[in-house]
């Protein structure tokens, strides 16, 4: 087995991503606890779809010896998802004889717990999260439509969307619509400008579909400020106060003249603002009983 040892260019340690599946859940927590330190791109060595305790055993002594090379200490942090209950205890029992491995098991807690609360057992079978099912085939079905509705296209399908985003220029529409279509939801976004109409069809639309997303003058001037760069002077009323206040004034009118619900995206990255629609929208649209998604 060969490897590509990638160069550490944060001062966080490489994180080391043991799976028997593609090792993505591993990688995703490594980043978000590497966020914490301010590192948004950490170094990440990922040794995917194991199968046997001698491919564990040989990447982390490989790792081990290439760390003695290349700062003088073999400590390495392994991060760890496996499902298989053999091969997962191996590795946790090899990295417990070794004290320059620390070891961390991301599946095994999460596992026992929902097993003891819910009574049913593990099927140990690897890769579960990206099994081809219903439900994967709607979020790629959700995927599409978004993205096919993305800034006021198609607006004659508003009404078959989930939820309509509405907004001014830079309020985050577009990420927005991305982040909620991987969690299954058909997104159409609409731009609001105070000289265009908005689509007709956006009349036709449930109001309870429909989130306005707003932000403050003062934050709005400095992300399109910033959007203009160097071209600032040709555009200048794009991001000029007084011109983003009629903005934002004139968009705040429509959404509540359409019923639709306001979410504050100042200061909040796209999850949260997600997160917030959703708590509005699966209040308003409870999932049907039986249907667990």
């Amino acid at each position: 087995m060969d490897f590509v040892v990638h160069t550490n260019l944060t001062p966080l340690p490489t994180i080391h991503v043991v799976s028997d599946s593609v090792g993505l859940t591993a990688q995703s927590l490594a980043r978000a606890a590497a966020a914490q330190f301010g590192v948004t791109n950490p170094c990440i060595e990922v040794l995917p779809k194991v199968r046997k305790f001698d491919e564990v055993k040989r990447f982390l002594e490989d790792h081990m010896q290439l760390h003695r090379e290349l700062k003088g200490s073999p400590r390495i942090l392994v991060c760890y998802t496996i499902v298989d209950k053999e091969l997962r205890t191996r590795l946790a029992e090899f990295a417990a004889s070794e004290p320059d491995i620390i070891a961390i098991d991301l599946m095994t807690q999460v596992i026992d717990a929902i097993s003891d609360l819910s009574g049913l057992e593990p099927s140990s079978k690897p890769g579960g999260l990206h099994v081809a099912d219903q439900h994967y085939f709607r979020r790629i079905e959700a995927i599409e439509f978004t993205i096919a509705h993305d800034d006021g296209r198609n607006p004659q399908d508003l009404t078959q969307a989930d939820i309509v985003l509405l907004g001014v220029s830079r309020s985050s529409k577009t990420p927005t619509s991305i982040y909620l279509s991987q969690q299954g939801y058909k997104v159409a976004n609409v731009p609001l400008d105070p000289h265009t109409e908005p689509p007709r069809e956006i009349y036709d639309v449930d109001p309870t579909h429909l989130f306005g997303l707003m932000t403050t003058p003062e934050v709005l001037v400095g992300i399109r400020a910033r959007r203009l760069g160097n071209a600032v002077g040709v555009a200048s009323s794009y991001a000029d106060p007084t011109y983003v206040y009629e903005d934002l004034e004139s968009a705040r009118a429509l959404m509540r003249r359409l019923g639709a619900i306001v979410v504050h995206t100042e200061n909040r990255a796209v999850e949260e603002t997600a997160q917030e629609i959703l708590r509005y929208y699966e209040r308003l649209h409870p999932a049907p009983t039986g249907i667990v998604d």
